[in-house]
Parts: structure tokens; sequence; C-alpha cells
């Protein structure tokens, strides 16, 4: 009679075990990470007239870009180009690295890159003149930094203005570029360092 009680008592445990097992809620899914977040047209500078946003792309752009050429990884890399009515463009890129430390690392390279692009100008191309300058840092996530690169070709009279920031927050970097006809005075430099912080502070 024992032995009938205990088998019965210990089908009994099994069978509550069982239930509350099957009760217990499933382990959700692993979240699939969720990606940096662009500009949209309207968080750059004012311009004369209204900033169009292009498609986000994967990997580099195809034309290059001036002064990151080479720096710049294609794996985990997205940009997205920007453009107005007149003669003023912009793109942004996005990198996000393995690890913070090579993020850090890549950071590092595109400052030097950014800081030594008109000289670099100057060697490929023939009569180039231009100052470049550092503006400074934007407090912002793990940093961000600014710079100009104005240029001209006296011969033919015209004037270029760039300007360039690279930010990091994380394991992610991106990169703004900002161009039209004309020198620094015309430049929104104000602007766009509050584009900068802005650009960096929703990447994540």
């Amino acid at each position: 009679m024992r032995t009938t009680r205990t088998f019965r008592t210990a089908l009994l445990t099994a069978a509550v075990a069982g239930l509350a097992a099957t009760a217990l809620p499933a382990a959700p899914a692993a979240a699939a990470p969720v990606a940096p977040k662009f500009l949209s047209a309207g968080q750059w500078p004012a311009s004369l007239t209204p900033w169009t946003a292009g498609p986000v792309h994967k990997g580099l752009p195809e034309d290059g870009s001036v002064c990151t050429a080479g720096t710049i990884p294609a794996k985990g890399t997205r940009h997205r180009d920007f453009r107005t009515e007149l003669d003023t463009g912009a793109r942004q890129t996005i990198t996000v690295a393995p690890t913070a430390a090579k993020a850090k690392a890549l950071a590092a390279e595109l400052r030097t890159a950014l800081a030594t692009c008109l000289d670099r100008l100057k060697e490929q191309e023939a009569g180039l003149e231009g100052v470049s300058r550092y503006h400074g840092r934007v407090n912002v996530e793990e940093g961000a930094h600014v710079y100009s690169i104005d240029t001209s070709y006296p011969e033919v009279g015209s004037t270029d203005i760039g300007l360039h920031s690279v930010g990091r927050d994380g394991r992610t970097v991106t990169v703004l570029e900002w161009g039209q006809l004309g020198d620094l005075d015309g430049a929104p430099l104000k602007g766009f360092r509050k584009t900068t912080g802005t650009a960096v502070a929703k990447l994540h």
C-alpha cells in the first residue's frame, strides 16, 4: 500500500512539475542590434533652398570622399547623401566597428586624414591653394571634432569651402562632409557644429 501511495505521489509531483514548466514563458529571442540613425534633411544648417535626403546605402560611396578615401572600411559602413537646389551638398557616413577600441582607432585615423587633407590635395593638383583649420571639439558622447578646408584655383578664379567632422559613440563612428562654392566667411560653421552634435547624439 505504501509503495502504491509513493508511486502515485511521484506521478502527481511529476505532473505538477510538468505543468509548471509548460506555464513558464519562453525566453525572449535576442533582439537584433538597432542600426545607427542618420541625420534627416532638416538637421543640416539652413540653406537658401531646402535640403533633400537621398536613400541610405550600404558600403562606401562609389565616388569616394576626397579627404577620407582609403581610411574608412567598407564593412560595417553605410552612407547617405544630401543636396540642395544650389551648389551645396553634404554626406554622412556611419561605420560600426567590431569593438570600441577599433572605433577609437578609426576616429583617430580619420582626424589625421582630415588634418592632412589639404597638403595631400596640393600634391595631387598643381595650382591649388588653400587654408585648412581645426575648429575644436564638440562635447557629445565620446567627442567630435570639426575642420574646414578652404581651397581656390587663382588662375581660374574658383573657390570652394568644405566643412568636415568626425565623431564617435562607443563602437560607432560618423563622418560629416558639407561643401559649397565660396569661402569660410560664407559657411555656416556654427550651424555645422550643431549638426555634428546632433549627428553623434542620435546615432544610438
